[in-house]
Parts: C-alpha cells; structure tokens; sequence
C-alpha cells in the first residue's frame, strides 16, 4: 500500500475513524492517562497503527512506564514513523506521527528503560491491537 491510498479528505477520515481516533489521529489529541484500552494491556500481539493498519509495535518491547499510556522502547521499523519537533503546551518534545498516513501518535521521550533509553508514550485511540501477529 502506498502514502497515496492513505491520502484522504478530513471528511473520509472523519467517516472512517470514530470520534476519538479522529480527535487523536488528525486533531493530535490526547486521550486521558489510565483511562485508555491499551495502556494495562498484556497480551502477545501487534500494535498498528489506526488510520491506516501499519504495523508499529510489537508487545516484546510494551512495558508499563507507570505514566498511564502504552509505552514500549522500541519501535518494530523506526522507518514507518515520522518524529517532528512539537513546541505545544510551552513544552518542547517530539511528535511521533505515523510516516504512512501522518496520524498523530503520541510522543517520544528520552527516559525510557534500556537498551534504548527511549519511551514512545502512544496513544491506544492511535492503535489497533492485532492478536497472534507478533513475530510474523
């Protein structure tokens, strides 16, 4: 699938994400901390991305930051996203967007456990989890 089938009208997107994926996907908002499907979630799978099923994270790499959203250490292809600069909020930090369709994601920060050291606090509303696709 190319960037080009991904490349949709706010009105498509609009009829294709509920309210919520909307708001977070193409508004780059945030769902409230500890109240959001994903963040005490525990099974094997894939986490992709919502807008447009792009494989992101794997749960291998999922670990509980205690910050109230899924959080993993790593990415499975730090190609498929697309991390910008966000000086929102008086705050300087940065957007991790999905690279295939530009969804809004969450963020990256640098006090994440080894052996990266690096934290992508995501947004569950920005995901999908797929069972039994880890590894494949």
């Amino acid at each position: 699938m190319s960037m080009k089938e991904f490349h949709l009208t706010e009105e498509e997107w609009r009829k294709k994400l509920t309210p919520q994926q909307y708001r977070v996907l193409r508004e780059q908002g945030t769902e409230p901390a500890f109240q959001n499907e994903y963040w005490n979630k525990h099974e094997d799978g894939t986490y992709c991305c919502a807008g447009c099923g792009a494989e992101l994270f794997r749960s291998a790499e999922k670990y509980d930051s205690g910050s109230g959203w899924p959080s993993f250490w790593e990415a499975i292809d730090r190609s498929k996203l697309a991390l910008l600069e966000d000086r929102s909020h008086g705050m300087v930090r940065v957007e991790v967007r999905c690279a295939r369709c530009g969804g809004h994601l969450g963020h990256l920060f640098d006090d994440g456990p080894n052996p990266t050291g690096e934290r992508f606090c995501m947004n569950s509303a920005s995901l999908e989890f797929q069972t039994g696709k880890e590894g494949e």
